[in-house]
């Protein structure tokens, strides 16, 4: 897993995700999901590439239950992109690495210079 990659549960998801003053990408997984550990490479490569601009994170849906049905996370993998603590992008099941950087270089387009 890329050092870059964050962990996010429903202690810190508040102060990580929803306060967060830049984008914040976010994979609900689990261990037991095929789909998802294909695409955990693919996380880490975007969180790598935005290093320093966005947030890139995961949550473990099995062991933050209460974050998968806040968030009406029906399958996994799906991933979420926040701005301004609110939900921009929602892809469902595995996609390619330029499809997430696209949603993330949207959110960045519309995020206010600090």
């Amino acid at each position: 897993m890329s050092n870059n990659t964050q962990h996010f549960n429903s202690a810190d998801f508040q102060s990580q995700v929803i306060d967060s003053k830049v984008p914040v990408l976010v994979d609900f997984w689990a261990p037991w999901c095929g789909p998802c550990r294909v695409l955990g490479p693919t996380i880490d490569e975007v969180a790598d590439q935005f290093d320093g601009r966005v947030k890139v994170g995961k949550v473990n849906v099995d062991e933050n239950p209460d974050l998968g049905q806040t968030y009406q996370v029906r399958s996994i993998p799906t991933v979420l992109v926040f701005q301004d603590g609110k939900v921009v992008a929602q892809l469902v099941g595995a996609q390619p690495a330029s499809q997430y950087a696209s949603e993330l270089e949207k959110a960045l387009a519309n995020t206010p210079a600090t």
